[in-house]
């Protein structure tokens, strides 16, 4: 049996306690070494096989799990965030469905959330956005023309933009071409609730200036939208005195 198990953004304890068990049971862990916590296999029996896949193709990752289900094995293969945003996990569920081994998904927080968590903001303020869109900037994998950073940019909703750190100038003039104001709040969150993280509030027209200052190239978040500054917000209405619920009579 696999395991496609997500690590959290960053810090070894914001793992699900769902995945910290199967972690526990896992005869062979494959992890992605270069965006994983290592503290994440101390939650590993004593005797397990680990594998680091940032070395290895996909080929090399299904045949080190086919070996392990020859040996009736159970496999973790542990993605960093949440494995179904930008986690390259279909392919792989693809190769293991055409030899018929069965496999199961945790669920693990993503990045954008530990960062919102570190910077306590609420992506969703009533009278600002109601939206959040998750996105990236086109690089090596292409990102269809519907969805390009000056199409969404248009909605001036919240985003948040993964994978483009190192092309974080071209983001910066595609978000002010779609739509959103030079001064909207922005932020560069490198390493989310790692022990390094960095954290760093600016606005659309300062994002490539703020990530020069402080050396940022890679492993970066970028935050956008009114709902950053969280200001100028309406009050939920689900806890106005006037708005009765199924749990709450109105309040006069």
């Amino acid at each position: 049996m696999v395991y496609f198990v997500g690590a959290g953004p960053g810090a070894a304890d914001l793992i699900t306690v769902r995945g910290m068990r199967l972690l526990g049971q896992a005869d062979v862990i494959i992890y992605a070494g270069s965006l994983v916590h290592p503290q994440l296999l101390l939650y590993a029996k004593k005797a397990f096989a680990v594998h680091n896949s940032a070395s290895l193709t996909l080929e090399e990752v299904i045949k080190i799990i086919c070996r392990a289900e020859g040996e009736k094995k159970m496999t973790v293969r542990l993605h960093t965030g949440e494995p179904s945003i930008y986690g390259a996990v279909r392919e792989q569920m693809d190769e293991l469905d055409k030899r018929g081994i069965s496999y199961e998904s945790c669920p693990g927080v993503s990045a954008c959330f530990g960062a919102a968590a570190s910077l306590n903001v609420e992506y969703t303020l009533p009278g600002v956005s109601q939206s959040l869109i998750i996105t990236r900037i086109e690089g090596r994998t292409k990102v269809p023309e519907r969805e390009s950073i000056e199409r969404f940019a248009a909605h001036q909703a919240s985003m948040a933009v993964y994978l483009s750190a190192g092309m974080i100038r071209e983001l910066g003039r595609r978000l002010l071409a779609g739509g959103y104001p030079f001064d909207t709040p922005a932020a560069i969150v490198c390493r989310a609730t790692w022990e390094e993280e960095q954290a760093y509030l600016c606005t659309v027209a300062t994002l490539y200036e703020t990530a020069e200052e402080h050396g940022i190239t890679r492993m970066a978040l970028i935050l956008v939208g009114d709902a950053i500054a969280h200001q100028h917000y309406q009050r939920s209405r689900l806890y106005a005195p006037d708005f009765a619920t199924g749990f709450r009579e109105k309040r006069s």
